[in-house]
């Protein structure tokens, strides 16, 4: 169904804040996080309807983290299926059980869920707040200038439309129409080996929420067999990935091309000549697509115990590149997702990483669509993102071909990697090295040991948290969620009242009204970039669309009596997890960003000071 256009997302002028192209899970979270922070978007998409493949299955505990902050994570915790681990078997002998055990404060584990049901969940959540696909309309060709883009559409009624847009984001995939009309590079290299990719159903006794890998390794040490196998939702439902047997070995047809069981029109889109070798193969150019007998060969040969295969409800030919962009955008125009990186599925990256681009780069544009950055704060995405798709690119090249099991790091480094949780930004823009030096007239404040959590981390969620009201206790992921403005945290023990009253002060009357108290004590005079509206949540303020910040103060002992008579939140850090994790030297502040990174950390002392720094640099 073609959707019409929504009065909340587009005026009636033909014009936009924001253009996304493409509406898979990484376009949708781009147009998540825009509307939750009032941006207006229009989400287009080349296909007539969302396709029905179990392809990106895999989802991160860093990924759930960030739908959390949406109040998206419920949702989608309620229709996956957790993932426990790994069993790993080489010429038929067990040779490991892996389990995917992350440590007790991280909130989520990891899940599996089909990338049409993710897409649904998002489409909706997406919906809920004014903005819906286009279905059947294509991006042919745009221009920018200085002021913003002009994009060329072709809708599903075969019209073509001009669109004028402030900026536009290319979620388009592999062979995206955005990054060609960017000239940007993408440079890498195809795997030989074709694979087959199935949805089915085996009646085997694995066990529950646990993924299978099956390899023959030859005489000389190679592996020339495979099986991987990785549970979805519903009874003895697997999505299979095997070597591709030469009867089946074919030219490569379009990227979006499959077998179903139904309402598939089963032909591929021809190829379009980019020399971009990745993705399904379907129907087209003599490409065959598996049978349920073809699956069940290899499952014969590989799984562990004999399994009869049932219900396959989709299936297809598929091949592996790996490649990245030598820039993730330029001007107003930007890549996300599979339009910037494409790489080996080895450890369910992709999606994840794609859906991160997306959040990072919309908060930042709708920070200087409002006024409440400078230019600087979105032409920062290449620098914290693009590092973040060169390490994923090598890491799964790396494991595609010696195995998860060959990496050097230790086992609970690799798992955090692997969940994303050690993915940061020390050293980028808004975290740069001089901002932990008390001289620098950007100073963000001193970050501290290089061991704690510091500027550009993951902000870390902790329990135990206590209020004088509620009878019960809350994470810090609870404060932080639904939240789209900063967040400044500022801790203190007992005994140290006057001082915390002093920083919320000052944090309040920044974040309120825009000043802060110079350091020598005199007026307060006004800041370049205010921190945000009400912290109650009244409309209006200094930062429409983007509010309201707020800063919340913690203790570690009796409920804060500084807070009293300040509009703030105020939490006791009753189990103490806040101090263990954060490891605050004293009374310390933090600021979290809206992607739920560190912006600063300081002395509590040094509030006013480092609140102006850090707006020194987020308006630059």
């Amino acid at each position: 169904m073609v959707h019409a256009r929504t009065t909340a997302t587009t005026d009636a002028t033909g014009t936009t804040e924001v253009l996304i192209a493409g509406a898979g899970p990484v376009g949708l979270s781009a147009a998540a996080e825009l509307r939750r922070h009032g941006v207006s978007c229009r989400l287009v998409d080349r296909l007539p309807a969302r396709l029905p493949y179990a392809k990106a299955v895999g989802i991160q505990p860093r990924t759930l983290e960030v739908w959390d902050r949406m109040g998206l994570a419920r949702t989608v915790l309620e229709a996956a299926l957790p993932m426990r681990g790994q069993l790993l078997y080489v010429n038929g002998r067990r040779q490991a059980r892996v389990d995917l055990v992350l440590p007790p404060e991280v909130p989520y584990g990891f899940a599996a869920l089909p990338q049409y049901e993710t897409e649904r969940l998002i489409e909706e959540y997406v919906a809920g707040l004014g903005t819906v696909i286009e279905r059947g309309t294509e991006l042919l060709s745009f221009t920018q200038d200085e002021d913003g883009v002009t994009a060329r559409l072709r809708t599903a009624s075969g019209a073509e439309e001009e669109l004028r847009a402030r900026y536009l984001i290319g979620c388009d995939g592999a062979h995206s129409t955005v990054r060609k009309g960017l000239g940007l590079r993408f440079e890498g290299d195809a795997f030989a080996e074709g694979y087959m990719l199935a949805d089915v159903v085996a009646d085997w006794d694995l066990p529950y929420g646990y993924g299978l890998r099956s390899t023959h390794r030859a005489d000389d040490g190679s592996t020339d067999d495979v099986l991987v196998c990785i549970p979805l939702p519903g009874k003895g439902r697997y999505r299979m990935s095997m070597l591709v047997p030469p009867e089946l070995a074919a030219r490569e047809a379009g990227p979006e091309s499959g077998r179903a069981s139904a309402g598939n029109p089963g032909a591929a889109a021809p190829a379009d000549g980019d020399g971009v070798v990745h993705g399904l193969a379907g129907g087209a150019q003599g490409a065959r697509v598996p049978e349920l007998s073809h699956i069940q060969a290899v499952v014969d040969r590989l799984a562990p115990h004999p399994a009869a295969l049932s219900g396959l409800r989709w299936s297809s030919v598929f091949r592996i590149s790996h490649r990245i962009v030598d820039r993730y955008g330029e001007g107003r125009v930007f890549v996300a997702g599979d339009a910037a990186h494409i790489h080996p599925p080895t450890g369910a990256q992709g999606m994840n990483t794609g859906i991160q681009d997306a959040c990072n780069l919309a908060w930042k544009l709708a920070f200087v669509l409002r006024g409440a950055a400078g230019p600087a704060l979105v032409a920062g995405y290449d620098a914290e993102r693009r590092p973040v798709g060169e390490e994923v690119v090598g890491r799964t090249v790396r494991h595609a071909r010696n195995g998860m099991e060959g990496d050097p790091e230790d086992p609970r480094t690799l798992m955090l990697r692997e969940a994303q949780l050690l993915v940061g930004y020390r050293g980028g823009p808004l975290a740069p090295a001089s901002a932990g030096s008390s001289n620098s007239s950007a100073s963000a404040g001193p970050a501290g040991p290089a061991d704690v959590p510091r500027p550009g981390d993951r902000a870390p969620d902790c329990a135990g948290l206590t209020q004088s009201i509620a009878a019960y206790s809350s994470r810090l992921f609870d404060v932080l969620r639904g939240r789209t403005g900063h967040v400044v945290l500022l801790y203190a023990a007992d005994g140290d009242g006057d001082v915390l009253a002093r920083a919320a002060g000052a944090a309040e009357r920044i974040r309120t009204a825009g000043t802060a108290p110079p350091a020598d004590g005199g007026a307060a005079t006004p800041a370049d970039l205010p921190l945000g509206a009400s912290a109650r949540g009244a409309t209006g303020g200094p930062l429409p669309g983007t509010g309201p910040h707020t800063v919340a103060v913690l203790a570690r002992e009796a409920a804060p009596a500084a807070s009293e008579g300040l509009t703030v939140a105020a939490y006791r850090d009753a189990a103490g997890e806040f101090a263990r994790l954060y490891r605050p030297d004293g009374p310390t502040g933090f600021v979290v960003r809206p992607d739920g990174y560190l912006a600063a950390r300081f002395p509590l002392a040094d509030t006013a000071a480092s609140l102006a720094g850090y707006l020194e640099i987020l308006s630059a």
